[in-house]
């Protein structure tokens, strides 16, 4: 199976609270993230889907302890009707918005938002979480603040983690977290930061061995 980072901080960060009983991948693909969610919340049912083949994660899953608990099904967030609610959306989203798209067409559906912009996301993911769910999503840094500006409104920002390769480099990739939108004023977001490396090859810091430890056998 393919092991992005992005998919990995998504799987390890979003809150997965013990009475959560259904889960929602949005954009699949391997089904990392789903595996993931699977491994963390031995109580709940997870679900996958993606507007491409599922064949590979759906193998994936039936190769894991998790299987049973985990469907993957074939179709696009903007159509995707379950019949119930979840406690907790995740997206690693396509992010490329208004680029260039590269010839392959599978490429091109998983990384640019020609098959699933960010307002179709948000709505997405408004029409389908619990009344207090959670909605997670990793995404470049330069894309971040346009996303928060579009869900501002029908969800709040509760959580912001700003994760960076190694200390001297900006960050480039934000793990954010949504809530429903309360009645009330929006909650101020927590904010935190996560560096990956040490600058050194290979060498991973502290706090990202910290978060990822039950993924990875060499940690």
């Amino acid at each position: 199976m393919k092991v992005g980072t992005d998919g990995v901080l998504l799987g390890a960060w979003a809150t997965v609270r013990a009475s959560d009983r259904r889960m929602l991948d949005i954009g699949t693909g391997t089904g990392l993230i789903a595996l993931m969610l699977a491994q963390r919340a031995p109580q709940a049912r997870i679900a996958g889907i993606d507007i491409e083949e599922v064949a590979e994660a759906r193998a994936n899953a039936d190769a894991s302890p998790w299987g049973e608990r985990i469907e993957m099904v074939q179709e696009s967030a903007q159509t995707f009707s379950p019949g119930g609610r979840f406690d907790l959306v995740v997206s690693n989203p396509p992010f490329f918005d208004g680029s260039l798209p590269c010839p392959d067409a599978g490429r091109t559906a998983a990384r640019h938002t020609v098959r699933l912009s960010f307002e179709e996301l948000r709505d997405a993911a408004v029409r389908l979480l619990a009344p207090e769910g959670r909605f997670a999503v990793v995404l470049p840094a330069d894309a971040a603040t346009r996303f928060i500006a579009l869900c501002c409104g029908p969800l709040d920002l509760v959580r912001r983690t700003d994760v960076r390769t190694t200390p001297r480099r900006p960050a480039k990739r934000v793990l954010l977290e949504f809530t429903p939108a309360g009645a009330g004023p929006a909650p101020v977001p927590e904010r935190t930061e996560l560096t990956v490396g040490t600058g050194e090859h290979e060498c991973y810091t502290p706090e990202y061995r910290a978060l990822t430890r039950d993924f990875y056998l060499r940690f």
